[in-house]
């Protein structure tokens, strides 16, 4: 086998392996379909966290594709609610329920075994179905403020990128406090090296600029505290993070997303 074809090999098995990273990535944060021979191991699972932020990408797509197909049949508040429970069933609601089970967990905990072992729990408390269900309000709020936007397609693909870019940073530098055994994040559990960090970055702020530099600057740095600030209100709270806990920072992170764009549309 000749130099070139050794490259040619080298780069397609390199590429094959990176589409099947991405797949993993898909597998965790979606219902989409992936290969049933997927090749899976807690490294791959570790390095796919890479492509999280990718993942959103295609969330944001195919969810603002069913809204602008939605809005031509129905109003926007129709549209809105099909487009809502579309992005559940796409992912499993996975994300809603981990911010529901951090909330029941610290806001019905008083020591750290007890928070815990609340957040294990699949039934859900008065803290839990309270933060959901204003989570829920929220984001549909914010979307109908939102909806008549020409680039409303965009914000959903933006906030659906950055947040999940933000929430999966938060592995890179805080220990990991759950039972690896029994959490969804058990894959995710170890550190992250900084490529995968820089990956996750850079996917999170390619997109955010092309709602333009100046609300993508502004996005961004809204981001960085929220990460900041809730990064010690975990540490206090709990000692660092568990899957959950993923779940309501990508929650809270697209939220945030929406409110700084609102406040750019009505401050125009």
């Amino acid at each position: 086998m000749s130099a070139s074809d050794n490259t040619l090999h080298s780069e397609t098995r390199s590429l094959r392996y990176q589409s099947e990273l991405f797949l993993l990535a898909v597998s965790f944060f979606s219902r989409i379909p992936v290969p049933a021979d997927l090749p899976y191991s807690e490294t791959r699972m570790n390095q796919a966290g890479r492509y999280f932020a990718l993942v959103g990408v295609l969330l944001g797509l195919l969810c603002a594709a069913v809204f602008s197909l939605a809005s031509l049949l129905f109003p926007n508040s129709v549209a809105i609610v099909l487009t809502m429970a579309f992005s559940l069933l796409l992912t499993g609601a996975f994300h809603e329920d981990g911010l529901t089970d951090m909330a029941d967990g610290i806001g019905g905990g008083m020591t750290l075994e007890r928070r815990l072992t609340i957040m294990k729990d699949s039934r859900i408390g008065t803290y839990g179905a309270a933060t959901l269900m204003m989570a829920l309000l929220a984001k549909f709020v914010f979307w109908s403020e939102l909806a008549n936007e020409p680039q409303f397609w965009l914000m959903i693909v933006v906030a659906y990128t950055v947040s999940r870019a933000l929430a999966a940073t938060l592995i890179y530098d805080m220990p990991y406090v759950s039972d690896a055994d029994t959490s969804k994040s058990k894959p995710l559990a170890n550190k992250q090296s900084s490529l995968e960090v820089a990956i996750l970055l850079l996917t999170g702020g390619v997109v955010a600029l092309l709602l333009g530099v100046t609300q993508a600057v502004v996005i961004l740095l809204v981001l960085t505290l929220f990460r900041v600030g809730f990064k010690r209100w975990l540490t206090k709270r709990i000692g660092g993070f568990t899957g959950d806990c993923l779940g309501a920072a990508q929650q809270l992170a697209e939220l945030l997303v929406y409110l700084t764009l609102i406040a750019f549309s009505h401050s125009l």
